[in-house]
């Protein structure tokens, strides 16, 4: 089985294009592979923390104006710098955590393939259409079916209330967390609700709603 078909079975086409993308960028300029190491291990054990994506880029960012105090030779801070603009450039658009984790964990074995594959050419840049994760594909092909329009009344099922915060769930497949400072208290997980569409993203998507009930 090549490198290809094993990694079919984790990634999706656009994911390792990216893949791809990042671990050429790191090879080319001489990046350690073993200090992309770290920033995965943060991501892994920071997955069930309250939104891990926001925490892992600024992770990155800590270990650059950290590096000289951190790192074990003079190049670490160049290898961080390194590390934080590909994932920035790269993963940017990626929400999903798990999906991030997915592709940095390629990234490391890739970059061991290409340190030992001989010289790299010019890296392309992977399209808009490569930075989707499986679930925002979805949310958009559930957009487009629906059309959704501003003051739409629909039913959603609260699965989350922290504090005045409420995460709603819409179609099965769109999850929300708005404030809702007047009804939070008043819901329970699990209640089915309706909400009123309050904005649209440019795609088409909710971007936020109201409950109305």
């Amino acid at each position: 089985m090549t490198m290809v078909e094993i990694s079919s079975e984790s990634l999706t086409d656009a994911q390792w294009e990216i893949a791809h993308a990042i671990a050429q960028t790191l090879v080319k300029e001489n990046t350690d592979v073993n200090e992309l190491g770290k920033a995965v291990a943060y991501l892994r054990a920071s997955i069930h923390q309250p939104d891990p994506t926001s925490r892992f880029f600024k992770y990155l960012k800590t270990l650059v104006s950290s590096g000289r105090q951190i790192g074990h030779s003079g190049k670490t801070t160049d290898y961080y710098r390194s590390i934080d603009k590909a994932c920035s450039d790269y993963l940017k658009n990626v929400q999903d955590a798990y999906t991030i984790l997915q592709i940095l964990g390629w990234v490391s074995r890739l970059m061991r393939y290409y340190k030992d594959a001989g010289p790299i050419g010019e890296i392309s840049t992977p399209s808009t259409a490569t930075f989707e994760s499986p679930r925002q594909v979805e949310i958009s092909k559930v957009a487009k079916s629906q059309n959704f329009k501003v003051d739409q009344i629909l039913e959603a099922t609260v699965t989350k209330i922290n504090g005045n915060k409420v995460t709603y769930e819409i179609l099965g497949t769109i999850k929300l967390t708005e404030k809702e400072a007047k009804k939070a208290s008043l819901l329970q997980e699990g209640q089915t609700v309706q909400v009123k569409i309050v904005s649209l993203r440019d795609d088409g998507s909710i971007k936020s709603v109201k409950c109305v009930d």
